[in-house]
């Protein structure tokens, strides 16, 4: 039986094979993600590529709060939407820094950021000690995963698993362009 938040050690060993660039499957809000550090472009790669995703479509980063973000996003940009009201839960599209790398990007100007309130995920990321790539388990044109059949069905078992409940949400997150406030995936 899975628990609702993985324990100490479990984190500490996630984090350390995000670090040496390895990706890290974990229960989001509603569905199974595969994740890694967004500063190494092997490990991001390597997720595309289980994924046959292709690059131009970009991808989320998921934090534990908002100052995991901060070097993502331009603060001081008037925006439609306020993230404050939106965090945590909401998937939100925020004008990118220089510092947020072009690969995490894809095609976009703006970069996907979310505030888990998963508290696996919130877990991971203060253990991490930043935001990861946060893309939903499944390959392109699957449907992601809701359970770990599911999830060893599409990748097997050779990606190193936080086991830990989903949380309640039937769906993948929600996303508003916090630029314009509209919406691209509801």
């Amino acid at each position: 039986m899975l628990h609702r938040c993985p324990g100490r050690m479990a984190l500490s060993r996630a984090a350390a094979h995000l670090r040496r660039g390895g990706i890290v499957a974990y229960p989001t809000e509603g569905v199974w993600g595969l994740g890694c550090d967004p500063r190494q472009r092997r490990a991001f790669a390597k997720i595309l590529a289980l994924k046959k995703r292709p690059q131009r479509k970009g991808v989320i980063l998921i934090a534990a709060k908002e100052q995991q973000t901060l070097r993502y996003w331009k603060k001081e940009t008037d925006l439609a939407l306020d993230p404050a009201q939106y965090w945590p839960g909401t998937t939100l599209v925020l004008p990118a820094t220089s510092y947020c790398p072009r690969w995490i990007r894809g095609q976009h100007q703006g970069i996907a950021l979310r505030v888990s309130s998963h508290p696996a995920v919130r877990r991971l990321c203060l253990a991490f000690g930043g935001p990861l790539v946060s893309t939903s388990a499944n390959p392109a044109g699957k449907k992601p995963a809701r359970s770990l059949t599911q999830f060893h069905r599409y990748f097997g078992r050779r990606i190193l698993i936080l086991s830990a409940r989903l949380g309640g949400q039937r769906r993948p997150s929600r996303i508003l362009d916090a630029r314009t406030g509209q919406i691209l995936r509801s």
